[in-house]
């Protein structure tokens, strides 16, 4: 039936004379001129229309969305489907016919300003990795398990430091916490949880890394506090002995892996046990962390439910307390996003700030490798040990200075200005509204920090611009490959790259026109607030049903509010981070995201640490956990 309204849909559409004569140039969409940003009120008061996501596109598995890539495919259908398909979701509208007078900006590298962040310790450019992971430890707190109102939490995760406390103590050892990370991996796979954490794990490396690092723990000479420290990598980051697949089946035979990326040769100099590679959305092109190669990712508050995308298998891991730590590409909220649905901290640095070769190019003017992990403590060490670019990637060919702050629990950095966009905040479900306006009321209420009403103009439009650069630098990276290899892809990424292949690049220019443009608003906002405030994600995590399984699964619409709060992050290159502030009516987690300027990823640290003490007293243990069994000492 569904498939029935499709087909007819795109008939009676194809049908009308406005669509047939556009698609054969004779007529016009409706052009959109956009004011001069100097002309534009970004104010409480301001009359800027505030557009919602309007997706018209149904979700789609199984024989439907067979039928809709054959479709797609075609020479003679597939312009036809995509041009309509742009034109129903106000792509011809709002990019394609628009009218701007900004010129583009194609990479948003920042030059480095100086925003004089409180509280801070600021790393030498020389530092080692390890000596960058000794500056991080000073910056935490003497105490680690209390939160503000003194209640213990119900969830208590197990930190890289409690690695580092038992293995000094040697009551645990990196070897037993290999073997036991090893069983529980395994007993995840099985039938009857089918979690589908990884793509990849090798035995054999894992325990040899242990053996290592339990070596070096018994002479009384561990590396650094992240010696033997399991993290996890998305499969996107090569790291070896593994091989970089991308969630595909055949990406890893066309660009096979023969070194480690930057950030994972940090990691390695640290100590840290690298696990294996996790499963994600194949090739990044969805927001589910459904892969029909791999298996689903399951969020570990509820198996039925998805874990999101595209480090779907990273931010579960965490969650579920196989490691502290792991780390995921952010192209598209693709960091924040299953942080926020799994209960995790998401950090999203700046564009630059942390090294991306060795990372599979499939978007690099928006993606970003990026940080999950259970505290906000862990992802500030880990942060120090893999960040700092080199100087020729800045815009001045100096390297940024980097911040770390200097976490209290007592007090906390004063006179914060957090900017909120009323009508923008609110767009998500009621549970995800009424949960972040009372963790933003109570953090407000704690320190004083004052809410600065604004304005963020053409916030729909964005997500379009950016969909139309990151298609379009996703079905150019894998442009030399990609038709020899289509029939071995996921059916749902067949869609997503016939649509990311039709972008012009008229639209792809304008996009960045529009690029320019948001940037020069956020900039206004920043010069009045030091962080925007939002909801991480619309919606919690919807349930995975069975017919997405062996086909993957299209579903624009949960995808659009999944999304609608990450896209400045990766469109505009600024900091953010995600911070677990509470659940919905079913147990599912809420992420409270704050989105910085530029370099200034002390000062988010800072505020999610905030809000994390006020809220980890309510912090609730996953269904699927096995944290505990880690560091078990009988």
């Amino acid at each position: 039936m569904q498939f029935i309204l499709l087909i007819f849909t795109f008939f009676s559409t194809f049908s009308k004379t406005k669509y047939f004569l556009r698609v054969m140039g004779l007529f016009k969409s409706n052009r959109v001129v956009y004011k001069p940003v100097k002309d534009m009120n970004l104010g409480p008061d301001s009359t800027e229309f505030y557009l919602q996501a309007n997706v018209k596109a149904p979700r789609m598995t199984g024989i439907v969305v067979k039928i809709v890539t054959w479709l797609l495919e075609s020479r003679i259908f597939g312009p036809l489907l995509v041009y309509i398909l742009k034109g129903n979701n106000l792509i011809h509208k709002h990019v394609t016919n628009a009218d701007l007078e900004e010129p583009p900006l194609y990479v948003p590298l920042h030059h480095f300003e100086d925003h004089k962040e409180q509280e801070v310790k600021c790393l030498d450019f020389n530092l080692t990795p390890p000596e960058k992971v000794e500056v991080a430890i000073n910056c935490l707190p003497t105490t680690f398990d209390k939160p503000i109102n003194g209640t213990k939490p119900s969830l208590n995760r197990w930190t890289i430091m409690d690695y580092f406390n038992a293995y000094s103590s040697g009551v645990i050892t990196p070897n037993m916490v290999a073997e036991r990370f090893i069983a529980a991996v395994d007993e995840s796979s099985k039938p009857r949880l089918q979690m589908g954490f990884f793509i990849n794990y090798n035995v054999e490396d894992i325990l040899r890394q242990a053996n290592e690092s339990t070596i070096r723990y018994q002479k009384g000479e561990p590396i650094s506090v992240l010696d033997g420290v399991p993290v996890a990598i998305k499969d996107e980051i090569d790291c070896l002995p593994y091989p970089t697949t991308g969630g595909t089946k055949w990406l890893h035979k066309q660009r096979p892996c023969t070194d480690d990326a930057g950030c994972i040769t940090r990691l390695r100099l640290c100590g840290a046990m690298l696990v294996g590679k996790t499963n994600m959305h194949e090739l990044g092109a969805g927001t589910s962390g459904i892969n029909p190669h791999y298996g689903a990712s399951r969020n570990p508050y509820d198996a039925s439910r998805i874990a999101g995308g595209s480090s779907s298998g990273s931010a579960a891991v965490v969650s579920a307390g196989l490691c502290p730590v792991a780390l995921g590409v952010d192209g598209g909220g693709s960091v924040r996003m299953p942080a926020a649905l799994c209960g995790v901290v998401g950090l999203k640095p700046t564009f630059g700030r942390i090294p991306h070769d060795g990372v599979i190019p499939l978007n690099w003017s928006v993606g970003m490798v990026g940080i999950l992990a259970g505290t906000v403590e862990d992802s500030l060490i880990t942060y120090a040990a893999i960040s700092g670019e080199i100087p020729s990637h800045q815009p001045s060919g100096v390297p940024a200075k980097i911040n770390l702050p200097i976490l209290p629990l007592t007090k906390s950095i004063s006179n914060i200005k957090l900017a909120k966009y009323g009508k923008w905040f609110d767009d998500c479900s009621e549970d995800v509204r009424i949960c972040c306006s009372h963790a933003l009321k109570k953090l407000q209420g704690r320190y004083g920090w004052k809410i600065v009403d604004v304005t963020i103009p053409e916030i729909e439009v964005m997500r379009l611009a950016h969909y139309s650069t990151i298609g379009s630098e996703c079905h150019t990276s894998l442009d030399s490959f990609q038709d020899k290899n289509l029939a071995e892809s996921g059916w749902d990424v067949r869609v997503a790259l016939k649509i990311y292949g039709a972008f012009s690049s008229m639209e792809y220019i304008k996009a960045q026109k529009i690029r320019n443009r948001q940037l020069q608003f956020h900039k206004k906002i920043f010069s009045e607030a030091d962080v925007i405030v939002s909801p991480t994600t619309g919606v919690t995590a919807y349930p995975i049903q069975s017919d997405a399984l062996k086909t993957g699964e299209l579903d624009y619409v949960n995808g659009a509010a999944l999304i609608r709060y990450s896209i400045a992050g990766n469109f505009l290159g600024l900091p953010a981070v995600t911070v677990p502030v509470g659940y919905d009516k079913s147990g599912l987690p809420i992420g409270l995201q704050f989105i910085g300027r530029p370099w200034a990823e002390a000062t988010l640290l800072h505020l999610a640490f905030a809000m994390q003490a006020i809220c980890m007293s309510e912090y609730r243990k996953p269904a699927i956990y096995y944290g505990y069994d880690l560091l078990r000492t009988k």
